[in-house]
């Protein structure tokens, strides 16, 4: 790729530790400190040898239908006040969402480490869904840890790794979601380390993985950068993306870190309330802590024990953030706001009825910010959102949560 459509990707090495600032590292069992250094230099190597984003720009061009278009909303955004809206339309990867950029570049390099099986997490189940696709492309036995109430919520998607091959397995234990399938597919790859690929699928984690998926999605801004300098000619003024684990937005900041003049603003999940269990705003309430072998912000009680996290959107439903969204945040030089599950749907419906595009419920987050941002820069502003997903899963979730209220208020930006 060496143009504008096609802007050139290509993998860094590792060459820190894994911490940013404060945050990261990595805190993991014995069994697994071995494994993880044989990925990250397994990584580095394919990543200095070209060959791996060599062989993965082929099937971002070939199968995955990378670019993904840059798509502006004049409607959508007339009725928010006359800004510009952009959205960079991860919704028309192939299965649905920026996963797969993350999922064929991992399963790309468990082949070169003559790893044959792959295990990941899923929320939302895109991730899994990407995963399962990219294992049956690459000849790859796969399974899947899903949340129980994650998998009755996001039957499709169930269904759909099914489908492509993959082994499903519903985790039954604490609340049931996110959080949980991470634990239990890290205990089994703790057990099957030296034949198994942990596939994980968001910017979280311990070192190598924040690294590692950051370098697989960039391409998400990459793309982007070119797109909208073609578009309009310059810079937008702010990008926004929701924020789970931190994948999609952390892949569509990266090429913008350089430029302060652009304002890198993440949305988390402000649920039903800030109250406890009520959301997953980690920036809003939580504090520093360590879950799932990274140092980052958590949600911890009293007793700094991890909090039950709620979200209308499977996907965003974590108490932990990716470490090195914790450490823009802290540098400042990103911001971070919340949306309600109320607001997420308001703009869920907005985009579909004006725009003729069914958002993903955690894309529709992001949407929510750029919602109260456009009233905040006024007519002669640029906005950039990154549409992670689209919202064919959700589309029976939300059929049945039509009584929900949508007024609300998304939470300021810090």
């Amino acid at each position: 790729m060496n143009n504008l459509t096609h802007p050139t990707f290509e993998l860094d090495a590792l060459v820190d530790d894994g911490r940013f600032g404060d945050f990261g590292g990595a805190f993991v069992p014995p069994p697994l400190v071995q494994p993880l250094q044989e990925l990250a230099e397994a990584f580095s190597v394919a990543a200095r040898n070209g060959e791996l984003a060599q062989e993965l720009t082929e099937l971002f061009r070939n199968y995955a239908g990378r670019p993904t278009p840059l798509t502006e909303v004049p409607r959508y955004a007339a009725e928010l006040g006359q800004c510009r809206i952009f959205l960079k339309r991860e919704d028309l990867l192939h299965t649905g969402a920026h996963k797969l950029n993350n999922a064929l570049g991992q399963a790309l390099l468990a082949k070169k480490m003559g790893k044959g099986h792959v295990v990941a997490e899923t929320g939302a189940g895109q991730h899994g869904v990407a995963t399962a696709t990219a294992a049956a492309r690459l000849g790859l036995r796969c399974t899947i840890f899903m949340g129980a109430v994650d998998a009755a919520r996001q039957q499709l998607n169930v269904v759909r790794m099914k489908m492509l091959g993959a082994e499903v397995i519903e985790v039954q234990s604490g609340n049931r979601t996110l959080k949980d399938a991470v634990d239990e597919a890290l205990g089994y790859y703790v057990e099957h380390a030296d034949h198994t690929f942990y596939l994980l699928g968001s910017a979280v984690g311990p070192h190598p993985y924040p690294s590692i998926v950051r370098e697989f999605q960039k391409v998400i801004s990459l793309e982007s950068r070119a797109q909208i300098l073609e578009q309009t000619g310059s810079l937008p003024d702010a990008v926004l993306a929701c924020v789970g684990g931190g994948s999609n937005a952390i892949g569509a900041f990266h090429a913008y870190l350089p430029n302060e003049e652009v304002r890198l603003i993440g949305i988390e999940a402000g649920g039903r309330s800030l109250d406890p269990g009520e959301h997953a705003a980690r920036f809003a309430t939580g504090r520093p802590g360590i879950i799932h072998g990274m140092a980052t912000v958590v949600l911890l009680d009293g007793n700094d024990q991890i909090q039950p996290t709620h979200s209308i959107s499977a996907g965003l439903d974590y108490p932990g953030v990716g470490p090195q969204h914790a450490y823009l945040k802290a540098s400042g030089r990103a911001e971070y706001g919340f949306a309600t599950d109320g607001e997420a749907l308001r703009e869920f419906h907005r985009l579909a009825r004006l725009e003729g595009i069914i958002p993903a419920l955690e894309s529709s987050h992001a949407l929510a910010g750029a919602a109260q941002l456009a009233q905040e820069l006024g007519p002669d502003a640029t906005i950039l959102v990154n549409l992670s997903g689209r919202g064919d899963k959700d589309v029976a979730q939300v059929a049945d949560m039509q009584g929900v209220t949508t007024q609300a208020t998304t939470g300021m930006f810090c």
